[in-house]
């Protein structure tokens, strides 16, 4: 059973020293080194994402499904990239904290009481392909208006 072995023990106090390792006094607010890393301008998100891939690395190790495997590496690159915005984004991983939600995936799915992946892994999967593609279909229309736009300045210039 994958929840007695030395490295599902690394993930979980791999994800509790990420996440959970400390209270701020005076609140039940816990956070770990993961947003303290992140204030660490331009390489303490990274810093954090690679320590948080070791539990993605046990769960591979574990044979978990794959649409679980990208499940948790969609944690750990929400958690990064989110993360990656000063101050906002040290907030966010206090709140969100990937490595816990990545412990927790690994744990359902490692002991096998569970199925081999659930619709709800499938639905927040597509979803947020379908969000990233909608940004970037957006980015790409902002860009070309604005571009359109400039040149239209230019035209009336001459």
């Amino acid at each position: 059973m994958v929840r007695n072995s030395r490295k599902f023990e690394l993930a979980k106090h791999l994800a509790e020293i990420l996440d959970r390792r400390f209270t701020i006094p005076g609140t039940s607010i816990r956070i770990g080194l993961d947003p303290i890393l992140g204030l660490i301008p331009g390489v303490g998100d990274a810093l954090a994402g690679l320590a948080g891939s070791v539990i993605l690395v046990v769960a591979a190790q574990s044979q978990l499904p794959r649409i679980v495997l990208i499940r948790m590496s969609l944690n750990i690159a929400i958690n990064s990239v989110v993360g990656a915005i000063p101050i906002l984004g040290d907030l966010f991983s206090v709140w969100f904290k990937s490595n816990v939600k990545n412990v927790e995936l690994l744990e359902r799915y490692a002991v096998g009481d569970r199925p081999s992946s659930t619709t709800g892994d499938w639905v927040f999967v597509i979803g947020l392909l379908l969000v990233v593609a909608l940004v970037i279909a957006g980015t790409v229309v902002g860009i070309l208006w604005l571009l359109m736009r400039i040149w239209e300045i230019l035209q009336g210039m001459q």
